[in-house]
């Protein structure tokens, strides 16, 4: 895919809010963690429907159905219909619906929300490698999934069938901290079998496509907390992202990104929608963003200044980004960071 390497957060001078039509927001981390609403999230929200801004909710947890997310929401204060829910169920579905006959019956091991999409696909969901299945799905099934399921999923697809997977996520959060998600699921099967799923969710194109398909967005932005799901998969669908800080991207993983994996603009949580974001620009041999300036010196990246924290990790990732070219910056950003308590 040629398009030039970005090597510096945009600025905006425009509410993103207003800049972009449709914000496809990722749940885990952004919106909520762990069941609860994360901090400023609701009334942000809020304000960004007001003013027009349609909201979808873009997750690669597989595991509710969009009836069940949109409830959660709408019990959280953010009001939502299953319409403005897509999921990697969603995607994987229309997947596989697209290589098997109607009527098939696919090998679930995953929760209800992936049994629903697929029966909207026209499938039949099964829960035996017996069940004489076609292919085998697999999706985030919560930390009550029995050991038992992945033995299923691997006979069958031991014996040729083809396999899919919602996602492939390491990792996912909860309100005690980091869980193992489904792609920790799939390594599971895969090391039973020696096989490679077919893949749907963030960051692949399926996801994106089924997002637009559902929501019609023209303009849209993705607003996430992963580098590896939500900024790549922005990257791959060739639209603009924010990286918001309340999930599990920190200030070092951000400061080493590759190009895939750098977002289009960063803040703290889901007030940054509703702002403009300040310019980062060259200054002498570094760039400066608000009162910071960073630069990359031989072994570490330097910042000079005062102000916002969040300033100056725009300017960090300016100079770590211009530094690393189409690569990784490896200078150390560790004091740089600690001064700015990130």
């Amino acid at each position: 895919m040629s398009r030039s390497v970005r090597t510096r957060p945009a600025g905006s001078g425009q509410a993103l809010n207003e800049a972009y039509d449709t914000a496809l927001l990722d749940l885990d981390g952004v919106v909520y963690a762990g069941g609860d609403a994360i901090l400023h999230a609701v009334e942000s929200l809020a304000t960004a429907r007001d003013g027009g801004m349609r909201l979808a909710y873009v997750t690669n947890n597989a595991l509710r159905t969009p009836d069940a997310v949109a409830a959660h929401l709408t019990e959280l204060g953010i009001p939502a219909e299953a319409g403005d829910v897509i999921t990697s169920a969603q995607a994987v579905a229309r997947l596989i619906s697209e290589q098997v006959p109607a009527g098939s019956r696919v090998l679930v091991v995953g929760g209800e929300g992936l049994r629903v999409a697929l029966r909207e696909r026209g499938l039949v969901p099964v829960e035996s490698a017996d069940d004489d299945p076609v292919a085998v799905v697999q999706g985030y099934g919560g930390p009550e999934l029995p050991w038992g399921r992945f033995a299923e999923a691997s006979y069958a697809v031991a014996r040729g069938l083809p396999w899919f997977a919602s996602n492939t996520d390491l990792t996912i959060p909860s309100g005690r901290g980091i869980a193992p998600g489904n792609g920790a699921a799939v390594e599971v099967v895969r090391i039973a079998t020696g096989a490679e799923p077919q893949v749907a969710g963030k960051p692949l194109p399926p996801m994106h496509r089924e997002t637009i398909l559902r929501t019609g967005a023209a303009r849209p932005l993705v607003v996430g907390d992963r580098l590896d799901t939500d900024i790549e998969g922005a990257f791959n669908g060739e639209v603009d992202s924010l990286l918001v800080l309340t999930g599990v991207t920190d200030g070092a993983l951000l400061l080493a990104a590759p190009p895939r994996h750098r977002p289009t603009y960063v803040d703290g949580d889901l007030r940054g929608m509703l702002t403009g974001q300040p310019e980062v620009v060259p200054s002498g041999d570094g760039f400066r963003c608000g009162g910071w300036t960073a630069t990359a010196g031989t072994a570490e990246l330097e910042l000079d200044g005062d102000g916002g924290a969040l300033d100056g990790l725009r300017a960090l990732c300016a100079a770590a980004w211009t530094a690393a070219g189409e690569g990784v910056c490896e200078l150390d950003g560790g004091k740089a960071l600690a001064r700015l308590g990130l």
